[in-house]
C-alpha cells in the first residue's frame, strides 16, 4: 500500500467506527425510550455471541487422540468457576486464555 491508501484506509476504518457508535444516537434519540426490540437484543447478543465463540473453540478439539482434550476441559472448568465466583467475562476469560497456554506450553 502506498501513503494515499494507508491514509484513505485509516479514515475508512475511523468512518465506519464513528458511525456504529454515533448512529443509534441518532435514529433513537436520547429523549425517546429504546424499543423493547432493541433492549432484547442487548441482554440476548452478548451470551450468544460466546456460545458461538465456544463452538467453534471446541470443534476440532479430538478426545480420541494427543492430549484427549484435557487443556480444554481444564480451562473451561476454571472458566466456569472464575465467572461463577466473580462475574467477570473479562477476568474468566483472560484466565481461561491464559490456563490453556500455559498447559500447551508446559504440560502437554
Amino acid at each position: 500500500m502506498n501513503l494515499t491508501q494507508r491514509i484513505i484506509t485509516i479514515l475508512m476504518v475511523v468512518l465506519g467506527t464513528m458511525a456504529t457508535r454515533f448512529l443509534p444516537f441518532l435514529i433513537f434519540g436520547s429523549e425517546k425510550p429504546t424499543p423493547a426490540l432493541i433492549q432484547t437484543l442487548g441482554k440476548i447478543l452478548p451470551s450468544a455471541a460466546l456460545g458461538m465463540l465456544a463452538v467453534y473453540c471446541f470443534k476440532d478439539v479430538s478426545f480420541s487422540t494427543g492430549s484427549h482434550g484435557l487443556p480444554e476441559i481444564i480451562s473451561l472448568i476454571l472458566i466456569i468457576f472464575i465467572h461463577s465466583w466473580k462475574k467477570n467475562m473479562l477476568l474468566s476469560i483472560s484466565a481461561g486464555t491464559i490456563c490453556y497456554m500455559l498447559l500447551v506450553q508446559m504440560v502437554f
